[in-house]
């Protein structure tokens, strides 16, 4: 099962927290690159907690025994974003989901999404805030 079929899964149970990040966070392209080169060197399957994908990164209580091999390490959560939005080199963060162990381990949104923002000098409350424009006019004919 895929780790966004897990989390969908859990989704439906108790002690699992999933919020939609409104304005949705963009990370600027300085510390979205420090980022993405410290989530790499954290790798799970390089003996790090971080497994991060162009659209999910996604935070273990320990690392993985090799590659697409989990061994029993809990997944604490995921941060949903998108590359290159607003603009090219920039990230926006959109959703955020502590799964129930991580929960019970005492994390939240902001404290997962601040252990990824670390790397970059930031924080979730720090981060830059999309524009929300207006919906447009009702179409008349």
């Amino acid at each position: 099962m895929e780790n966004s079929e897990l989390l969908m899964a859990e989704a439906y149970d108790e002690g699992v927290v999933s919020e939609v990040i409104r304005p949705a966070a963009i990370v600027p392209e300085e510390a979205a690159r420090a980022i993405l080169v410290e989530l790499a060197l954290r790798d799970v399957q390089n003996g790090g907690v971080w497994q991060s994908e162009p659209q999910l990164w996604s935070l273990y209580d320990r690392p993985w025994h090799g590659y697409d091999n989990p061994a029993g390490a809990e997944q604490i959560g995921s941060i949903q974003v998108a590359y290159g939005t607003p603009t090219k080199y920039e990230i926006t963060i959109y959703r955020v989901t502590v799964t129930r162990f991580g929960t019970a381990a005492g994390f939240t949104v902001n404290s997962l999404t601040d252990q990824a923002l670390t790397f970059g000098g930031l924080t979730l409350a720090e981060c830059p805030r999309a524009t929300l424009n207006a919906p447009p006019k009702p179409f008349n004919y």
